[in-house]
């Protein structure tokens, strides 16, 4: 049944977070999961994140299905409490921890972490005074802290963690901590129905804020926290794909991230929910899952796969494309995302032949997924220029967050402004040292400033390239988009290659690049057509998409 979908994917990592674990008892490093830590050692310090681990292991002690080999094993359990151990023994003496350079004290880690091994060591009914202890000291820690940037799911990850571990401890030493940081998360989410993520709306890890409200709610019953998951959930209805996949290079951190947990919970209250997920199932269905089986994002997934299998609603809507039908519009603007979508005909169950679904990031220059009749047939992030500026390559791309100038007529888009150079900063021995020396001497007291640095560098902002381009598509009277697209240039003679990317991506997110079937799609390479353009001189492409 399409339920066990979610058990199987997810069971289907436990052999690889296993290997990423030290499962020897005799082990100084017991219970780490991050095997670049205490088996290659390639790195000087635990990711406190990979202690998250744990969750996905707990589930599958519980999870009685066929086939499933970790299902009521003892040394799932053992595991489990060594791993929530040494999270507590790798842990700061405040509580907090590192991802991704020492010192980093990162509120994400820290708050997915907490939240595993509170989880694990409810479900699993362990009893040990060191992890209660050290939930308490991180709890303390991420009640008091405030991360640079905007990220609703970190908010409402730190909410849950703060509910769940009071009920625990039987305490309400956090209710004010959690009420506070309730209201500024629900603060953050827009009228149009999304959360922020930095610089706008990314549809994967609104379905995780979902997820984790869910759950807060289930806890927790409040009226406004109900209306606000509402308005998620019917946003999130407008966003997933005819096909059942999800999100892509149109949101604001790339990713194609699908939390369905959130859906099950909110399902036995409003159907519209579980129709989400029943598309979402269709596409896991036909193998349009994203990949997310690398050593540190392998866990999220797998667990709020095999809590969604938990949750399962049996009594589901008749038809999913009925409900989506009426939940979806014909052209949806969200002016604050500049996210536009855009459907002919009847579009709800992605059926009927000549329907076509464009989903397109105004604020990213016009960066698209179109659909014909529910399968993809274009995915555009624009132009992509390689250029030598002063000896050296640098890439000049069109899908940076900006406010691009834009005329949304019926049938008719226009979007218009500069590339930006992209931001491909790698380490280097050097750098790394010098972040070293830093965050062991001053930067250890100041790690929220290092991490706003390192946003900036490597996530935020955008620097003007001198390539001017102006995007049109054009809805045609037989249902077909015209793209038509133009590139100036300040010159053309230093251009080392040009093409319209079918994929790619320029912000530093953890969760984006990962790999999806419609990625095989092939670019559209314009090298040539440059060679004896002048400077000033206008590249211009049409298409029929």
């Amino acid at each position: 049944m399409s339920r066990d979908k979610f058990a199987h994917i997810s069971l289907a990592q436990i052999p690889k977070i296993l290997t990423l674990l030290d499962r020897n008892p005799h082990s100084p490093t017991y219970g780490c999961f991050d095997r670049n830590f205490w088996h290659y050692k390639i790195i000087d310090f635990p990711s406190g994140m990979a202690q998250e681990f744990v969750w996905p292991l707990a589930l599958a002690y519980h999870t009685d299905i066929p086939h499933n080999p970790y299902y009521q094993q003892s040394a799932i359990c053992q595991w489990v409490e060594a791993g929530i151990l040494y999270a507590a023994r790798s842990a700061h003496p405040d509580g907090s921890c590192d991802d991704y350079f020492p010192y980093e004290r990162a509120a994400g880690a820290a708050a997915f972490s907490l939240l595993a091994c509170i989880e694990s060591y409810s479900a699993l009914d362990l009893s040990s005074y060191e992890a209660l202890r050290f939930f308490e000291a991180r709890a303390d820690w991420l009640a008091t802290t405030n991360e640079s940037g905007r990220l609703a799911n970190h908010q409402a990850l730190i909410v849950l963690c703060l509910e769940l571990l009071g009920r625990l401890l039987q305490t309400s030493k956090w209710e004010r901590a959690k009420i506070q940081r309730l209201e500024k998360l629900l603060s953050w989410q827009s009228a149009e129905g999304w959360f922020w993520e930095y610089s706008g709306c990314d549809p994967g890890y609104h379905t995780l804020t979902i997820s984790c409200l869910a759950r807060i709610y289930q806890l927790w019953p409040d009226e406004k926290l109900k209306t606000s998951l509402e308005k998620a959930v019917v946003l999130a209805a407008q966003l997933i794909h005819p096909d059942g996949s999800y999100g892509g290079e149109w949101g604001s951190r790339n990713t194609y991230n699908f939390f369905p947990h959130g859906f099950e919970l909110v399902g036995s209250w409003l159907p519209l929910a579980l129709s989400i997920n029943d598309r979402f199932l269709k596409g896991l269905d036909n193998g349009l899952n994203p990949c997310y089986e690398d050593d540190h994002i392998i866990g999220h997934h797998a667990w709020n796969y095999l809590l969604a299998w938990r949750s399962y609603v049996p009594d589901r809507p008749p038809q999913e494309s009925d409900l989506l039908a009426q939940a979806r519009q014909q052209r949806l603007w969200l002016p604050e995302a500049r996210i536009l979508i855009e459907r002919s005909g009847n579009s709800g169950g992605g059926e009927a032949k000549g329907v076509t679904e464009l989903y397109l990031a105004v604020n990213k220059g016009g960066a698209f997924k179109l659909f014909r009749d529910g399968k993809l047939v274009a995915s555009d992030t624009g132009f992509s220029v390689q250029a030598i500026v002063n000896g050296k390559v640098k890439n000049a791309v069109a899908h940076l967050i900006d406010t691009y100038q834009h005329q949304l007529d019926d049938g008719e888009i226009i979007i218009q402004g500069s590339l930006g150079w992209a931001k491909h900063v790698q380490m280097t021995p050097l750098k790394l040292v010098l972040l070293r020396l830093v965050m062991l001497s001053m930067g250890r007291f100041f790690p929220n400033l290092i991490r706003k640095l390192l946003q900036g560098m490597l996530i935020t902002g955008k620097q003007n390239a001198p390539f001017k381009f102006i995007r049109r598509l054009r809805l045609t009277e037989t249902g077909e988009w015209q793209a038509i697209d133009e590139l100036v240039a300040q010159r053309w003679d230093n251009v080392r290659s040009l093409v319209i990317g079918v994929d790619q991506t320029s912000i530093y997110v953890v969760m984006s690049r990962t790999f999806q079937v419609g990625q095989l799609q092939t670019g559209l390479d314009l090298t040539t057509e440059v060679r004896n353009l002048k400077a000033g001189e206008a590249l211009k492409v049409e298409r029929m998409l």
